[in-house]
Formats: C-alpha cells, structure tokens, sequence
C-alpha cells in the first residue's frame, strides 16, 4: 500500500499542451479584463483606480486635508492592495488630477502634474503633492455605511472594496479607455447636468426611450472647449448600439486679419499642431500662411495665432483646410464596454446602462437606510437599558458592588439583554447625573423618530426614488457646472486641392520625344535649345502657373496628372513620366495639357476622330491613368492642342497631303470618348496607310506654317479659302513639295 502511494505521488500530472495553454490564456485574458483594464460600471473605476483613491482615503487625504507627497500614496497603494510597478501606479494617479484629460479630476495636486503640450511632462512622485478632491468624496461618502462589499487585498491582511458606492454615475462622467485581450473600451466623459437630468427622468418615467434621454443628453462633455461636429443623429446612433465614433474641432476666431484658435479637440496639444502646420509651410504647401505664433499663457492656455498672407485669404477655408490635414480635428472612438453589475463584460446602450446604475443606486441607498436602521435600532435598545439603570440606580449600585459577577445579576434582576448590561456596567459615574437622563430622553426621542422615516424610507419605492432624485440633484449642484465641449452643426472639413494651395509662379513644363519631364521658371526659356539625353530631343512645351493642373496624354488616350511644383529642374534632364506612372505597354507619352480645371483642349487620334474636353475632366489621381479619348487598335493619340476661345477658334487637320480648316464649334465637348470625325480619309486611303499627320488650333489672323521640314510652306489668312470647309470633309491639296507634310503649326 505504501510503495503503490509512493509511485502515485512520484507519477508527474500530465495534459495536452492545447488545454493547457487554452486553460492558461482564458485565466490571464479574464485578469486582465475584470482586473485591470475595463472600468466598473457601477463607479466608473478601474482596480487600480479604486485602489489609490481607498489609498487615500485610508491615509486621511479628503479634499480639506494637507497636501501629501505622492510617494507615500503609491508606497501605500504597492504595499497594501495593488502590487504592481510604481511607474505604472504613479501614471494613473497623474491621469486622475489633470484637468485637461480627467473632465472631473479625482486628485486635487500640487506641483508639475503635466500640461496639455506635454501630458507626461509631470514631476516625479518625490516632488508632487496630492490630496482627493470633493467629486472624489462623492464616492467614497457612504463607504463607511454598509454600501459596499469587501474581499480580501492580495495577501489576506487587509480588506478592500469591491466597489466604491458612488452617488453618480462616474463612469459616463469621467469615462474611460483601456485595451483588453480581445476587447476594448473607449467611454467619452459626459457633463453631470445633463447625466443627472437624464436619470430623473428615467426615475420617473422607466418608460422613456432614448430620444427622451437624449433630450438631457445632448452628447459627451470632453475636459477641452473644442466643438462637437457629430449631428444629433449620428449621437443618437451611438447611444442606441453603444458604439461608433464623435468628432471634435478645434475653435477659432478672427481677430484683426489673424486667425486665433483658442480651443484644442480633447488630447491635442499646441505643440503638436504647431509642428504639423510648420511642416506644411515649410514644404510650400501652405502659401497663403505667412507665420505662425504660439501665445498660450496662463490666461490663455490656449492661444495659437496664425497670420495669413493678406485679407483676401479665405479664413474659412484655410481652417478646413487645417481641420483635414492636421489634428485639429479629431475622431474619437466610442465603445461603452464596462463590467456590468454581475461582474461581466457587457457593451451598454444608453438606457439599459442609466437603468442598471440607477437599480443598483436604488439598492445601495436601501443598504445604507437598512444599515443606518440597524444601528438607530440598536441605540434605542441601549438606552431603554440605561433608562431602567436610572429608575433604580440605587438597586443597581447595589448589585455593582455586592455581586462579584454583576452582569447576570443584572440581566436577571432587571430582564436586560446582554448588551444593554454591558452598556450599564461601562457607563462613568460622572454620567450619573440627573441631566445626563434628561439628554437621553431627548436622544430616545429623536432616535426614535429618525426609526419612523427610515422605515418608511424602506417601505415605499416612491419615497426611496425620491430620495435618490434629491440627493443626484444636491450633488449635481455641488459638483457640475456647463457644458464645456459646444454641439455645433459644421460642413465636413475639406482639404484643398494642390493648385488651390500652391504658390501661382509662372512655369514652362518641357516633355522629350521619350517622356522626360522637368520644369522652369518662367515662360521666356528656349525648350528647344535645352540639352537633351543621346537620342532623345524635344517634343513640346507648355506654359502656365505652379497653381495650375498638369496633365500629360499617351499615345492610348489615356491622362495622368502632375504637380508642376514637385517637377525637377529644367538644369536637369529631367525624369521619366513612366518611373512615375503605369502606363500600358507599348505607350508613349505624346503630349502635355496645362491650365485651369475649366479650361479646354482638343484631343484626336490619328483614325481622324476627336472632341474637345475640359481639363478638370481629365483629371485623375490614378497612376495608371484616366481612359480619355478612345484610340482604335493600331492608332495613336495626337498631341493635345489648347482652345482659347470655343466659339472663334479653328481647326487645321492635315492628312494625306490634304488640309482642312473649319470652326472649332463644330466638335463636341465630352467628358471622355471617340468623339466624332474631324477629317474624312476613305476606307481605302486607310487602308493604304493615310493617317491623320497633325492638328493645330489657331485663331483668326493667325498664319499657318505646314511641312516637314527647316522650310516650311506659309498660309496666311488670305490663302485659307482653299482649305476651309465643313468638319469631316477631305480639304483642299496642298502645293507640289508638301504633300508629305507632317506638322502644322499657327503664329
């Protein structure tokens, strides 16, 4: 039997490495949640939350108290209820005396607890002071009258609450964040008015949906004076689904041609958007700002001043421009995940969350009335012993000092409870006196009548509810105050285009015959003269402002964009448009289009076929281009050419020796397409080979130059006739020697 128990302890406990591990991770996945990172519902805390403020409590720290250094509360909160590091335990302490990240600070500090540019900025604990402030006590004010239930701290020395027995709802005031294994929390703080209307309301109409409580509770109430932009209905949204998403906005104002932001969305510092906009000035992308001041004082925490370039900047629209690109607009996530009464994780709606802590306030206020009760009701049966002792203090001097163990003497004599003697035998004689009789007459009276109310308290729902009502609206009148975070209506902030934003200089944009591209200042360079890559030469130029677009077309018909700005140097010799873009194999960039988004340029493929087109149509962000003008198998797209004028502007189209001229209005203008014939050439020319050779747009007294050659053929406007027809006609031929014509070009 001995040597069979032997072997049964020595054999080692085996199990699958899949339950263990399974077994271990869901108990470290379930400490987490319930232990460290998901707040109570019932007081809005976390454990080590709880657990400082206990702390402090415990160590006499109340908001009238002398200031203590922080080192003591942390060696306080480490030694007794949360052995965790000091670092960790010191940074949520911090958390809870910043005004600007706590919407209503637990910890009243003394010293360098951060600021809003720098949060984690604080003095170390050596250095700061702390004591809890009067929205703290507001939650630990009934601890010490049977509200809460306790557990043992980490090593069975000491208790500690469970819960603290907060007499509002903190954990919609403060809100809260953290990050679990496998869920979240994300709880904006909300104004106590607004919170504390609400719960009447539900008090006294369980029945109220959630646009009646959304009549108190307009939206979350962030620490910041930044401006709400979600609409009253995406609010409503969120509060019904307990999840989803609110946008906060910096606050500006005008004030002498400058912009002054005077307000930061909830954890956005100054310093962090001076550096963003001073990023964007600096790479020229912002050149209507001409400087950018911080003025935050004291007075002002919040001063950021930004001076535009002249009046006609749109203020307006140089914010929305900021709001996009900067964080002074910012998107803060809503998840109400909190552990619910039952000690689980649960997500709230609005009113299931307001009708759960509104039940267990109910009951906790019952738990301190009973409890109050109880002790009413054990004083009053002391002193109805100490009456007796009175009536016949003689016999019970007597009995002191005759009886060696007074005590049954005294409960037999008289018909005490054993408590009631123990009360006689430890009064002083001092308290013999005839008025000391008198004073507990009165206090019999008055406990007596403090009994009625709390047990009529006890009875009636009605009159426990209203006590609930009164005591939310006393402290909301102690603790709250407005609304900081103003629901305002805005447009969607948009960011301004790249020519909107870029600094209008004059450029000449040169594209080779094998598609290098680079840019010049100004419009006085000779593009043709420029020094070119070993069998690569000029192909075109075109001239506008850094501000405009810049599109290029390939010989497919498709277009991409580019910043004039962003080109390299014409010193250089540029860089490959297909290092930049995808276009499809076998293209080749043909042409360039340069201007503002209304203005036009005629695209055409070589089959004869176009259309004019706007080049805010042809705009695209897509690296593998914009499908434009629709090009035949075997075709190519022509160089793009820019109209002036819709309804003056002509059009030459030379093919096949042939040239014809006719109005430019007599094409369509489409957004993308084949368009329609410009130039006639029979099936069997084509067939043969005949192409469309060049197309030019010129304007009336211009004069045409056609060849192929260093001595090309001069039309002027008198000789036009001979060429001008309707559009899809053949034209008129063109002299001996320049039949083989290939371009045209107008001056």
């Amino acid at each position: 039997m001995t040597e069979k128990t032997s072997t049964q302890r020595a054999a080692p406990e085996t199990l699958p490495l899949i339950n263990f591990t399974e077994r271990a991770y869901l108990h470290y996945s379930m400490s987490v949640i319930l232990d460290r990172a998901l707040p109570s519902m019932v007081d809005g805390l976390k454990p080590v939350q709880r657990r400082i403020i206990y702390a402090m409590s415990d160590l006499g720290l109340h908001a009238a108290a002398k200031y203590k250094k922080s080192a003591r509360t942390v060696g306080d909160v480490l030694g007794k209820f949360h052995p965790h590091g000091d670092s960790a335990c010191y940074e949520a302490m911090v958390l809870m005396a910043q005004s600007f990240s706590c919407r209503y600070p637990l910890i009243d500090g003394q010293g360098n607890w951060g600021s809003q540019d720098d949060p984690k900025s604080f003095a170390a604990m050596r250095y700061t002071e702390s004591r809890l402030t009067k929205y703290a006590q507001m939650l630990l004010e009934e601890l010490a009258q049977g509200t809460a239930d306790w557990a043992p701290n980490f090593d069975s020395t000491l208790l500690e609450p469970k819960r603290l027995p907060a007499r509002l709802p903190n954990v919609l005031l403060n809100g809260g964040s953290g990050i679990a294994v496998g869920m979240a929390t994300d709880i904006p703080p909300h104004n106590i008015r607004e919170v504390v209307s609400a719960c009447i309301r539900l008090l006294e109409d369980p029945r109220a949906d959630l646009d009646a409580l959304c009549e108190h509770i307009k939206g979350p109430d962030f620490p910041t004076e930044g401006e709400i932009i979600t609409t009253p209905e995406e609010l409503r949204e969120i509060y019904r689904s307990g999840a989803g998403s609110v946008r906060q906005r910096a606050a500006w104002r005008a004030e002498g041609g400058d912009i002054v932001i005077h307000a930061l969305p909830y954890q956005v510092s100054g310093a962090r958007i001076s550096e963003q906009i001073a990023a964007q000035m600096n790479a020229k992308k912002l050149p209507m700002v001409t400087d950018l001041r911080d003025e935050s004082d004291h007075e002002h925490p919040t001063r950021l001043v930004i001076e535009p370039r002249s009046n006609r900047v749109d203020a307006e629209a140089l914010m929305h421009h900021l709001f996009a690109t900067t964080d002074l607009e910012r998107s803060y996530r809503v998840n109400l995940n909190m552990i619910a009464p039952d000690g689980r994780p649960k997500v709230f709606d609005l009113k299931t969350l307001l009708t759960e802590w509104l039940a267990w306030r109910l009951a906790t206020v019952a738990r301190r009335l009973q409890f109050r009760l109880d002790k009413v009701t054990e004083r009053l049966h002391i002193l109805d012993g100490l009456l007796i002792a009175f009536l016949h203090l003689d016999e019970v001097i007597k009995i002191i000092r005759r009886e060696d163990s007074p005590k049954p003497a005294l409960v037999k004599r008289f018909g005490l409870s054993g408590a009631q003697a123990d009360a006689i035998l430890e009064l002083k004689l001092r308290h013999l006196a005839k008025l000391e009789e008198m004073k507990i007459r009165g206090e019999q009276k008055e406990l007596s009548a403090e009994r009625k109310r709390l047990e009529a308290l006890l009875k009636s729902r009605k009159k426990l509810k209203a006590l609930v009502r009164d005591e939310m609206i006393a402290d909301a009148q102690e603790h709250g105050g407005e609304r900081r975070s103003p629901l305002v209506e805005r447009r969607a902030a948009k960011a301004m285009e790249v020519h909107d934003i870029t600094p209008a200089e004059p450029v000449s944009v040169i594209l080779s015959g094998k598609g290098w591209v680079r840019a010049a200042k100004g419009h006085d360079i000779d593009a043709s003269a420029l020094q070119y890559r070993a069998g690569d030469e000029f192909l075109c130029a075109v001239r506008g402002k850094t501000s405009d677009l810049l599109l290029a077309l390939d010989s497919f018909g498709r277009t991409y964009a580019l910043a004039p700005h962003s080109l390299p140097s014409a010193r250089s010799l540029g860089e490959p448009l297909s290092g930049t873009f995808n276009p499809q194999p076998g293209a080749h960039f043909c042409g360039l289009m340069m201007g503002r988004e209304e203005d036009e340029y005629l695209l055409c493929a070589d089959s004869g076929y176009g259309f004019v087109a706007k080049l805010g149509d042809l705009n695209t962000r897509n690296k593998a281009g914009k499908a434009a003008l629709r090009v035949p198998p075997g075709g190519r797209a022509l160089m793009p050419q820019r109209v002036l004028d819709y309804e003056d502007d002509w059009v030459a189209v030379l093919s096949g020796g042939r040239l014809l001229i006719f109005p430019v209005a007599e094409l369509p203008q489409l957004a993308r397409g084949k368009g329609v014939k410009l130039f006639n050439i029979p099936k069997k020319k084509h067939q043969e080979g005949e192409r469309v050779a060049a197309v030019s747009v010129f304007r009336e007294g211009q004069t045409l130059r056609v060849g192929s050659g260093k001595r090309p053929l001069r039309i002027r406007p008198s000789e036009f006739d001979a060429y001008v027809g309707a559009r899809a006609q053949r034209g008129g031929m063109l002299p001996r020697g320049f039949q083989r014509a290939k371009f045209i070009e107008a001056r």
